[in-house]
């Protein structure tokens, strides 16, 4: 690898980027929205479809397509596929909530052998900054490791690209070649907050994926106390393994849940309309985990509990630093933070509720563990009266 200072450049061949490469970005100790900047000649983003972020994961022809992890992202770059119009890539991190870039831990952006570090030690009260960037000259790509910091946030770094936000009030206009950008995400902050969601002209919400993510880098903490070393065993593995499942009822009242253990996968064709992606077990899919509604059939739904259990892993929540993401098409995400520390094994995150066709989010984020003989399932279903019977279940 060649650890790059700032304002260091290079061609991207020269690093071993040829066709398809991921553009990495870690970052830590803040949390941060990471975007990438499709800009043209005059390094503008004339074309607002070239922003890459956590509410347009995608560009055209899938030129750059974002994988958003906790504190991570993953940009799958494909640079042939962009147009000519498209002279840079221009990689930014900006506070999403208080902060500023000074309080950032030990950071990177990597791509193929090249790895910029950075920290807080480089900035002080920005609220943003431009990482990176990968830019056209002389008809050969380049990286330039650039550490720029920003005094706005994300909307003025779109701004200053020439991009167009989006106005929540205003109405909407007739479809023009390339939409205004629409930075708007929200985040439940409490226990009991709640977001309804209407349902669109055809009824039904399409798509909607529950990503959950986590620290991947977070480790298992080692038994301390020489008879406790003595009598544990070594963890099988230094990264956690989190679960992401849900307990459902039909609107015609029939219960059940979707989850790994026993195989329960779901359906997003038939009911329960609701499917269990797969099964991150190393904990290494910069993506998390996935289920999906099926939207459109939404009405046959009465309501799902979304929850997660450590099967593996980290001793306490706290080290998980967990979120929820629930993505409905043409809304804002709606995000949720596993922010309440506890060496429960499991915890009962938000609750997705049918009210009169619209969809109600609420934050739950209420933790379980085994107690007088029940499971922490038994537990979760008792508290929220789903009338489930349970018995032993496994991955393998």
């Amino acid at each position: 690898m060649t650890n790059f200072a700032r304002g260091q450049k290079a061609k991207l061949a020269d690093l071993g980027c040829t066709g398809a490469f991921p553009v990495l970005l870690n970052m830590a100790g803040i949390e941060v929205d990471i975007a990438c900047f499709g800009l043209d000649a005059n390094d503008q983003l004339s074309d607002d479809r070239y922003m890459v972020f956590f509410n347009q994961k995608a560009c055209p022809n899938n030129a750059v397509v974002l994988e958003l992890g906790a504190g991570s992202a993953s940009f799958m770059t494909d640079l042939a596929s962009l147009p000519d119009s498209i002279h840079k890539l221009v990689f930014a991190a900006s506070v999403s909530g208080e902060g500023a870039m000074r309080q950032l831990k030990a950071s990177s952006m990597s791509l193929g052998d090249a790895v910029f570090a950075f920290s807080g030690a480089d900035f002080q009260d920005e609220k943003a900054v431009i990482v990176g960037e990968l830019y056209r000259r002389d008809g050969l790509w380049r990286f330039g490791a650039v550490g720029q910091g920003f005094n706005g946030g994300l909307s003025a770094l779109l701004k200053h690209f020439g991009g167009t936000e989006a106005e929540a009030s205003a109405p909407a206009p007739a479809p023009p070649p390339a939409k205004p950008v629409s930075l708007s995400k929200i985040t439940l902050e409490k226990r009991g907050d709640k977001v309804s969601l209407e349902k669109n002209t055809s009824g039904g919400f399409g798509r909607i994926r529950v990503n959950l993510n986590w620290n991947q880098s977070a480790q298992p903490a080692e038994p301390s106390g020489f008879f406790n070393k003595l009598i544990n065993k070594p963890a099988s593995s230094n990264r956690i393994d989190l679960d992401l499942a849900c307990l459902f009822q039909m609107a015609d009242g029939t219960p059940g849940g979707v989850q790994a253990l026993g195989n329960s996968w779901g359906s997003f064709t038939q009911p329960p309309f609701v499917h269990l992606e797969g099964d991150d077990r190393t904990g290494s899919n910069a993506g998390g985990e996935n289920i999906f509604i099926n939207g459109d059939q939404f009405s046959q739904i009465k309501r799902l509990l979304i929850f997660t259990f450590i099967y593996e892993g980290a001793p306490d929540w706290a080290a998980t630093d967990g979120v929820v993401t629930i993505e409905v098409p043409g809304r804002a995400p709606v995000e949720v933070r596993l922010d309440q520390g506890s060496n429960a094994s499991m915890c009962a995150i938000a609750m997705i509720e049918n009210i009169g066709g619209n969809l109600q989010v609420t934050k739950l984020v209420e933790y379980f563990a085994q107690s007088n003989g029940k499971s922490a399932h038994e537990q979760v279903n008792d508290k929220f009266g789903f009338g489930l019977r349970f018995k032993k279940g496994s991955k393998d």
